[in-house]
């Protein structure tokens, strides 16, 4: 199993072939558990004030979203920075 730095580095070169399972491990660790969960989406809240969420679907072949993968990314960098 990769671990989330590893991850990570797949997301920023390879965001159309990450799994959803792995995106949700990610979206796990940086933002807790979803807020939304029953339904074909999850819903993670943020920190931050403004839309304060990261929405998540699962794509074709198990695989995640593409541009759902680069918002995830957009949201770790922030949380990161703010450290």
């Amino acid at each position: 199993m990769a671990n989330l730095d590893d991850l990570l580095k797949k997301m920023e070169t390879s965001p159309q072939n990450i799994k959803y399972a792995d995106l949700v491990k990610v979206c796990d660790a940086y933002f807790g558990e979803p807020r939304q969960n029953g339904t074909g989406h999850k819903v993670y809240k943020t920190p931050w004030a403004g839309d304060p969420r990261v929405n998540i679907q699962k794509g074709k072949g198990g695989k995640a979203k593409p541009y759902q993968v680069k918002q995830v990314l957009e949201a770790v960098g922030k949380i990161e920075r703010s450290l």
